[in-house]
């Protein structure tokens, strides 16, 4: 158990705040702009519209989306507000990426990757700090939360400015005008948004800006078809392994085992033997081979039969348990506490129990890819990025040029759940640009892709909890050990940062990504949470869903465990520990009477579970039981309340995404290590459900007036320990382990 008397120590937060490098931040901050041009690009006939839209003289209207369409309906919802505050006719809005602009920065994204690195910062230097570092970061369900203001306030002027050009040629006063359906209206009077889009970019709009009231022709709240679907059913939308380029060629590549690895040997003679093969770069970490087609250039790596060198201990999956025990058994960091637990727990009866996650993987369908160009004016890189800003400041510091002499075209993402955050492929694809001064497409074969992931961490977790005579929770401790990854995140994508630097070298070990979401949101009087940093060898970063995905199963099974050992049931258990929190326990009421609660009883194989996180509230009952000795999830009934809607068919799309994601982690999804190198070689080996395992779904979207919280992840944290908890009502077996599997138990 971390010392009471941690608190008093300084924190990374108060030596940023109160001296050293806060001071130089503070003296930058001071000559860094404080506005930003907006720099979209019009296509003939179009008239730019601020930093977020044009609008055609056709009527069209396009909306720049800063953040990456991934499958999470961004490309729709965004738009969509814009739309509604416009008064547009939605089959004339699309969408573009938006270019690389400090306008667009993210520091929502920002603080939910980089934790307490980030949230040193002193509080009004966040979002400056976000913007100068050109963090467009999709990640943490944060694109509503970030900027729908925006985007109600860009939708507004672009309808004031259309009103006042309107009322210059009726000669009325514009605040009598109004849109609808793509039209000015004053009373009989109609124009087209396209009429009137010259004159309008040249208006100038009040501050404030009024937005658009009434409730009649109001997109907001509506279930308007998703504007990125059609072209993925068809085929014809892009993504990065499509594009071509005259004199394009392929390259495949392979990597050392994780650690410190070094090319020491190729078979270039086999290698050059491959029909179609051109070259082999060889990089004293990787060996690439390049040919006219990537499946001479995949085989001619397994030609090249590339030999490297380890040094240090080797990563296996013992060493990784090893690493996680000898963590919790060593010092941590308190991270949360309330009350006096050292009191709480004195001479009492402790309820335990120990936990573990093994290692999670991305998996997505498209492999990591980027497509370059070396050009005499610099590098031109097509890839799938959630972070375009920095792919860019990596690409341009691997080539030695400067950042400006790099453009980054953002594709469509194929589903990537957060791996596309990091931007060796993107490295890899400018070097290999640079030395055969032609056009080059890298594409990571599926056995390259799981073997260098950045992995979700492995995690264990060592919990206590003290019950009182009447059966209420008193007493709480979780002892989390985990790789610290918030730092290594930083450490890889802001290399460079001073700001994030700064923060690194200061005192704390503790990393507040490596446990976000361990602090209970019950309402216990004596808690706390340490993190014990846990070095285990594999490199690890964001998957869908953060450490939630984990630190939720931890708490919501040791919580139905105490609820057992107080002999109350489960749904009660924990709807008296919520007091005030009406939004979950409504969660939690929801979802049981959808599901036919029976209270979680010996035989029924029901489980429940909740969680909150990035403004919205969940709660998930599971029916489950053992089939063939593996878990077989028969119903998932999921109650969420998200706040406000602005397109309810996208949210419940989310959800349930979300909910079949979290049984795959639940149920498989993860890999074992031998000897530096990733077991998993395919899909086939993840152990993830087939369609045929698809449960029987339910989502009931709870109405809400409050302020849009994050959905993309929301469905994932809840649903492996609802599983878990189904399986012990089902057959009396406690399973502990992510991935659940009753050998382990």
């Amino acid at each position: 158990m971390a010392d009471d008397d941690k608190q008093g120590q300084f924190s990374r937060r108060t030596l940023l705040i109160g001296g050293g490098a806060g001071v130089g931040l503070l003296i930058a901050w001071a000559v860094w702009p404080r506005t930003y041009a907006p720099n979209l690009t019009a296509a003939r006939g179009e008239h730019i519209m601020g930093a977020w839209l044009k609008i055609g003289e056709d009527g069209h209207i396009v909306v720049a989306v800063p953040q990456a369409e991934h499958g999470q309906g961004v490309y729709t919802t965004l738009p969509q507000i814009i739309a509604d505050e416009l008064g547009a006719d939605w089959r004339t809005v699309g969408v573009e990426a938006a270019p690389l602009n400090p306008l667009y920065a993210n520091p929502i994204a920002a603080g939910e990757l980089f934790g307490d690195l980030f949230d040193a910062l002193p509080k009004g230097l966040r979002a400056q700090h976000a913007e100068h570092a050109l963090l467009m970061l999709t990640a943490g369900s944060s694109s509503v939360r970030r900027f729908e203001s925006a985007l109600h306030v860009a939708g507004a002027a672009a309808r004031v400015a259309l009103c006042k050009a309107a009322a210059r040629r009726w000669n009325v006063d514009w605040q009598a005008c109004g849109t609808a359906g793509g039209f000015v209206v004053h009373g009989a009077d109609r124009l087209r948004f396209g009429d009137l889009a010259a004159a309008a970019a040249a208006e100038d709009v009040p501050d404030p800006l009024p937005l658009r009231g009434g409730q009649s022709d109001r997109l907001y709240g509506q279930s308007l078809p998703r504007i990125d679907v059609p072209a993925k059913v068809d085929g014809s939308a892009n993504f990065a392994g499509d594009i071509r380029l005259p004199g394009m060629v392929y390259a495949a590549i392979r990597q050392g085992p994780v650690g410190d690895s070094r090319l020491v040997r190729t078979n270039r003679d086999a290698a050059d033997r491959i029909r179609g093969v051109s070259a082999v770069i060889e990089n004293p970490r990787w060996v690439a081979a390049v040919a006219n087609n990537w499946w001479a250039a995949n085989r001619a790596l397994d030609a090249l039969a590339p030999r490297f060198e380890t040094k240090g201990a080797i990563v296996d999956s013992a060493s990784i348990d090893a690493a996680l025990d000898a963590a919790l058994d060593g010092k941590g960091e308190r991270m949360a506490k309330a009350g006096d637990l050292s009191t709480a727990f004195r001479d009492a009866q402790i309820v335990t129990a120990d936990y573990r996650v093994a290692l999670g993987v991305h998996a997505g369908i498209e492999t990591m890819t980027a497509t370059a160009e070396r050009t005499d004016k610099g590098l031109e890189l097509w890839l799938p990025t959630l972070a375009p800003g920095l792919a860019r400041a990596a690409a341009a510091a691997t080539l030695g040029i400067a950042e400006d002499r790099v453009t980054v075209h953002p594709m469509l993402v194929g589903g990537g759940f957060g791996a596309n955050l990091e931007h060796q492929v993107a490295e890899q694809a400018a070097l290999l640009a640079d030395r055969l001064k032609r056009p080059v497409q890298l594409v990571w074969s599926r056995i390259e892709d799981l073997r260098h992931d950045r992995y979700r961490p492995a995690a264990a977790a060592r919990m206590a909890g003290r019950l009182g005579a009447n059966g209420g929770l008193l007493g709480w401790l979780a002892k989390i050990a985990a790789p610290a990854t918030g730092t290594a995140l930083a450490r890889r994508l802001l290399p460079r940062d001073p700001a994030i630097t700064a923060a690194r070298a200061l005192p704390g070990m503790g990393d507040a990504y490596a446990v976000a979401g361990a602090e209970p949101f019950y309402r216990i009087p004596h808690y706390a949470v340490d993190h014990h940093p846990a070095e285990i060898g594999v490199p690890t970063g964001h998957l869908r869903g953060g450490a939630h995905g984990y630190t939720a199963f931890f708490n919501e099974c040791f919580v139905d465990e105490l609820a057992h050992v107080s002999g109350t049931e489960a749904l009660s258990f924990r709807i008296s520990m919520l007091g005030g929190d009406a939004r979950l326990a409504r969660c939690l009421s929801t979802a049981a009477a959808l599901g036919g609660w029976q209270g979680g009883v010996a035989g029924s194989g029901q489980g429940i579970a909740c969680h909150r996180f990035r403004g919205s509230y969940i709660a998930v009952l599971a029916e489950a039981r053992l089939e063939g000795g593996r878990p077989r999830v028969d119903r998932l009934v999921a109650a969420v309340d998200c706040g406000r809607l602005i397109n309810p068919d996208v949210v419940r799309q989310q959800i349930e995404s979300g909910l079949i994601f979290g049984m795959a982690t639940a149920l498989g999804a993860a890999t074992g290590f031998t000897d530096n190198l990733a077991d998993a070689r395919g899909f086939g080996d993840l152990g993830l459900p087939l369609l045929a395992d698809t449960p029987d779904i339910t989502v009931e979207l709870i109405r809400s007036e409050a302020d849009p919280g994050g959905v993309g992840e929301l469905g994932v944290p809840a649903v492996a320990p609802a599983i878990a908890n189904a399986i012990q009502a089902a057959t009396g077996m406690r399973l502990r382990s992510l991935p659940l599997r009753p050998d382990d138990a």
